[in-house]
């Protein structure tokens, strides 16, 4: 999405929350019998905490330290940031114990990984599959500074959000959540959890205080992590489709500013030269209403559609362009993290 000069600057200082470190960064469902229930709605969020915190561990990688999730009952989810090029980790549990962990693969784009824990009837985390709305409850879990178990409250400030690598110095961060939910070194790989205790998303990067910020912190989307770990723990490496494009929500201002007559739709807001959805013709402004035979109403179904294409499978894109519906063949590129 657009930026203004003054945000530029902002994401510039932007950091992953792993160690302490300044630097800028971007399947079939896990099917697993001990995955915990989550709280029923209505719960309090001290009861909420009390459900996650046990699926909620630290990971020691050298001398950086992050958090993790229990993916699976010997699996554990953190980000690939946290571990480095280190093969094995140290995994401090809720209950206290330390134990050995073996990382089973990892993927630089999405910023995951995976490993596989030395014990192995650890309570895995329900997960949600949806993207959260704005305006709903957040709660971060992790160790940040060492601190172990630290629960942070706000809520989803956003979703869909990009930070892209020109302005940070690194890798992307790309199809973010931002949550007010306070976010340090050390949150990175740890939960954000919603209202009955599932995971909505991974903890990646926080904008610090001394860039202005007040709050900006980013996670990934759990559907991103549930794509990105079985991936891993199948093959150890994973394979992302690719478009090239950043996305907004549909409003009636955008609307009535591009003169569309669409009522559902995301609206790309950068083409990246080069890549796929450039060589084939999309434009910036123009709005995806179908990506194959799957209907887009919002920023998510696009991801949902991309999720579903393999890389290098030629796909028809529809998008609105001025009063006009165009049907865009787009061959969907490939890159592995």
């Amino acid at each position: 999405m657009f930026m203004s000069r003054r945000m530029a600057a902002v994401v510039a200082a932007v950091v992953l929350v792993g160690g302490c470190s300044a630097i800028g960064t971007e399947a079939e469902p896990a099917a697993d019998a001990s995955r915990s229930p989550s709280a029923a709605a209505g719960t309090s969020i001290p009861d909420v905490v009390e459900i996650v915190e046990p699926s909620v561990v630290t990971v020691t990688a050298g001398r950086s330290q992050g958090s993790g999730v229990v993916y699976r009952k010997d699996t554990v989810v953190t980000n690939q940031h946290v571990v480095g090029a280190a093969r094995t980790v140290t995994l401090t549990l809720a209950d206290g114990a330390s134990v050995n962990g073996t990382v089973v693969g990892t993927d630089e784009i999405a910023d995951l990984a995976v490993i596989r824990a030395a014990r192995t009837n650890l309570p895995a985390i329900a997960i949600r599959s949806d993207l959260p709305r704005s305006g709903e409850v957040a709660l971060a879990v992790g160790s940040p500074l060492g601190f172990e178990n630290t629960v942070t409250q706000g809520i989803i400030s956003g979703v869909g959000r990009q930070i892209p690598a020109e302005q940070t110095g690194g890798r992307p961060l790309v199809d973010l959540i931002q949550t007010d939910a306070a976010i340090s070194p050390g949150n990175s790989g740890g939960g954000l959890f919603d209202s009955q205790g599932r995971l909505v998303g991974i903890n990646e990067a926080y904008i610090p205080p001394s860039a202005g910020a007040v709050s900006l912190g980013f996670a990934i989307p759990s559907a991103t992590v549930v794509d990105v770990a079985d991936q891993l723990l199948r093959t150890g490496k994973a394979v992302h489709p690719y478009l090239g494009v950043s996305l907004a929500q549909l409003t009636d201002a955008v609307r009535n500013a591009l003169g569309v007559d669409a009522e559902k739709g995301a609206v790309v807001v950068r083409v990246v030269a080069g890549e796929p959805a450039a060589e084939a013709g999309i434009r910036t402004g123009d709005v995806i209403t179908k990506i194959g035979a799957q209907d887009v109403a919002d920023v998510e179904d696009v991801y949902a559609a991309v999720r579903a294409v393999n890389p290098g499978d030629r796909v028809d894109v529809v998008v609105q362009r001025g009063g006009d519906a165009v049907t865009v063949p787009v061959t969907v590129g490939r890159i592995t993290g």
